[in-house]
């Protein structure tokens, strides 16, 4: 029989790259990353929403980012800007792709081609079936937790629940 390395838990996160509160739960992303590492799988979900005019467009350049190797550091950067995001649109996105080093000419291509259209419409599809109707809003172990309203206490209920299902 062929013993298989554990799977590890994992966190989704709906997330929008032009909404303040994904921005503020950034610190809360890093924290989970620090404790867990690579036990626990933190996926970002797009989930833009109407009020906001380039998150669509922001969903599409972060999953080039990943394509390219350099998501992670890419969402950071741009949630961090999302007023900038918010007064400047696409041109803020080549901008950051270009101070990460990525290939900014592939970004732009990539948002006129709508490469990633697929992904971003998926994740925001399977967001409303399962009830997201803002952001951030957390999954972990079926269940949803929404950071919208309030950052205060999530943390430790999702290291709660984490800590559970690690030790099962």
């Amino acid at each position: 029989m062929n013993e298989s390395a554990p799977s590890p838990a994992v966190l989704d996160i709906w997330c929008e790259l032009q909404c303040p509160d994904c921005h503020r739960a950034q610190h809360d992303v890093r924290a989970l990353r620090e404790r867990y590492g690579d036990a626990l799988e933190i996926r970002l979900r797009h989930f833009p929403l109407d009020k906001h005019q380039h998150a669509y467009a922001a969903a599409q350049a972060a999953e080039e980012a990943y394509a390219q190797g350099s998501g992670d550091a890419y969402v950071e950067a741009v949630l961090a800007r999302t007023a900038e995001l918010g007064a400047r649109g696409e041109p803020l996105l080549l901008d950051v792709a270009a101070e990460l080093g990525l290939d900014a000419g592939e970004f732009e291509t990539a948002l006129i081609d709508g490469r990633h259209l697929l992904a971003v419409d998926a994740d925001q599809a399977e967001g409303k079936a399962i009830g997201v109707t803002g952001t951030p809003t957390y999954v972990i172990d079926g269940q949803r937790l929404d950071g919208g309203k309030s950052q205060e206490g999530l943390r430790e209920r999702i290291e709660d629940i984490a800590d559970r299902m690690l030790a099962r």
